[in-house]
């Protein structure tokens, strides 16, 4: 079994990556798109659907490769993560997250840290995010019990499609979008946004633990 500090580093650097991933192939999208929305959007969906599944194979046995506070508030929640664990991955998570975004801003010259200016504040976004968060907690909680080694391809696949069916292109991950608030580029957010996103998000999480049912506690 990893050490905790195995687990730890293991998110930080895989939810750093993730972002990377997000961040940068939406710049070299728009980039290489010539204004062409939909194609930007395709390429972006695609470099993150390969990305997370490379992630969650090559991670997955370090850490359970969560990269997202949801689901790790989700295995908490059902008695599956000690707290320690829990604080940590999360701590994790998001110290990853604005770090794979300040990587992904330095790899194409830009300004390391920058104010996300994309609004994204209407109520149809609030319940998209939930609905994409709820239909990727679900589909790991079902995935596992059902077909436990296709959980990246399950993820990935997911996530690809969920960037097309929901209005706010599936962030449906706190940290992703607290850390998408640091930059102005196609996958920003603007910072008076978040707090709605991540209501949208957590609320999915409760929701996806009532659904799913609960275990015992683990120690705290």
């Amino acid at each position: 079994m990893s050490s905790f500090r195995q687990r730890i580093g293991a998110e930080f650097a895989g939810t750093a990556a993730l972002l990377a991933g997000v961040v940068g192939s939406g710049i070299l999208a728009t980039t290489l798109a010539g204004g062409n929305a939909a194609l930007a959007l395709l390429a972006n969906a695609a470099a993150t659907a390969a990305l997370l599944y490379v992630l969650i194979a090559v991670l997955g046995p370090v850490s359970g490769a969560h990269f997202n506070p949801a689901v790790t508030a989700l295995f908490w929640l059902r008695g599956e993560l000690p707290r320690r664990d829990a604080l940590g991955y999360t701590l994790a998570q998001t110290a990853g997250a604005v770090a794979g975004v300040v990587l992904a801003h330095a790899m194409f010259g830009l300004a390391l840290l920058q104010a996300g200016t994309r609004s994204r504040h209407e109520p149809g976004l609030w319940l998209a995010e939930s609905v994409a968060t709820l239909g990727l907690l679900l589909t790991i909680l079902l995935g596992r019990r059902q077909q436990a080694h296709s959980i990246a391809a399950l993820v990935a696949a997911y996530i690809f499609a969920a960037y097309w069916f929901t209005s706010s292109t599936s962030f449906a991950n706190p940290a992703a979008t607290l850390a998408r608030a640091f930059t102005t580029t196609f996958a920003g957010i603007a910072p008076a946004d978040v707090a709605g996103f991540v209501a949208a998000q957590m609320l999915a999480t409760l929701i996806a633990w009532l659904i799913a049912g609960r275990r015992e506690r683990a120690p705290v």
